[in-house]
């Protein structure tokens, strides 16, 4: 942390799901390392998860009308330039009540109001703010292709995003992931947890609503697992329930809606069956962690994109939803876990796909930005 206290006012934006919020708020904390006197101010919706996360961790939210962008011809599309003048109008209130230097944006229905307020005002008459926009996806979304036009500085997390300029940085995480000591914190983690102290855990989840399909294929596998001597730690997602007999080994099934200590669910398990958003890749490869990464089957099939580089350097596998099916877990994932050589080996490979210190660097640039303005 630096000793001169440069008093910068920083927005960063990224709202709505934790893909945008997480790498926000590890760029905060990593500002916040590097000089306490910087001020920070999240930028967000009341429908984001924000309004949890952002509080917890905190900083000051403030919020901003949403702006969904129609991805057809419907009424929504006519009452769009509303809404954008009714979000812009107030992003800008914002940005003159925290004095902003610098604005962080990160994709997504909240970001793409800061890139617009953040220009000069009618005749003039307010100053530009410069922006730095991060894509942590392997295809940018429209809201950082419009803000990386007029942006001074574009990261993004893997080459070829399809953003102009943009700088390969990799994904902000939050330290508590990058500095995970997974082997000083397993005997913790399993007891908090109900896990057995010995034997290989597989750690599942679908993201924050969990994912249907993981659920039935890992569970509908419960008995070989626990005849194999494999634990499961199974996050769910709140709306789905998942309902295992216990077996006669030692081997558990737990599962749970949520996860909230996941640093203790990643220092728990010794394999990872996932969706494969940006986040959870760049947090499972972060630590170490083999992974099988299963792909929403839907939109612009960016998912998959996001593992490549992962699996391409043997730290994971990319599984079609289709193909995923209590059989796969049981020919593919159960020998996997009996096999510590390979779980060592592509552990290795995964820790050494990732950019551990991308947060870091993402504050380093933004404070060089907001010291040259």
């Amino acid at each position: 942390m630096t000793t001169e206290g440069s008093g910068l006012s920083v927005i960063v934006a990224g709202g709505g799901t934790a893909g945008h919020v997480e790498p926000a708020l590890a760029v905060a904390d990593a500002l916040r390392r590097l000089d306490d006197s910087i001020r920070v101010t999240a930028l967000g919706t009341e429908r984001g998860l924000e309004t949890r996360l952002v509080p917890e961790r905190g900083y000051p939210l403030e919020l901003i009308p949403p702006v969904p962008l129609p991805r057809k011809l419907t009424a929504d599309l006519l009452r769009l330039p509303g809404r954008v003048r009714a979000s812009v109008a107030r992003t800008r209130a914002v940005i003159d009540a925290v004095e902003a230097d610098v604005i962080v944006g990160f994709g997504g229905y909240v970001a793409l109001p800061a890139y617009l307020a953040a220009g000069r005002g009618v005749l003039r008459r307010r100053r530009a703010v410069p922006v730095v926009v991060h894509e942590a996806n392997a295809k940018a979304g429209i809201a950082n292709k419009l803000g990386a036009r007029r942006a001074a500085r574009v990261l993004a997390a893997v080459p070829d995003s399809g953003l102009p300029r943009a700088e390969v940085v990799g994904i902000p995480v939050r330290a508590a992931i990058t500095t995970l000591d997974r082997a000083a914190l397993r005997a913790e983690a399993r007891a908090h947890f109900g896990l057995p102290a010995e034997g290989p855990v597989l750690l599942v989840f679908g993201g924050s609503q969990g994912a249907r399909s993981l659920n039935e294929a890992v569970s509908a596998a419960a008995q070989q697992l626990a005849a194999a001597g494999i634990s499961v730690l199974h996050a769910h997602g709140p709306k789905n329930t998942v309902e295992v007999a216990e077996g006669e080994g030692p081997a558990r099934y737990v599962a749970v809606p949520y996860v909230s200590r996941m640093d203790l669910a990643y220092a728990a398990a010794d394999a990872v069956v996932c969706r494969s958003g940006a986040m959870t890749v760049a947090e499972v490869s972060a630590v170490g962690l083999p992974a099988f990464y299963v792909p929403l089957p839907h939109g612009n099939g960016e998912q998959e994109f996001n593992a490549r580089p992962v699996v391409a350097q043997g730290g994971g596998r990319i599984v079609p939803d289709a193909e995923l099916s209590a059989k796969y877990v049981i020919d593919e994932v159960i020998p996997l876990l009996m096999d510590p050589a390979r779980l060592t080996e592509m552990g290795r490979a995964a820790a050494g796909a990732g950019h551990r210190d991308a947060a870091d660097e993402v504050a380093r640039i933004v404070v060089e930005l907001g010291r040259g303005r």
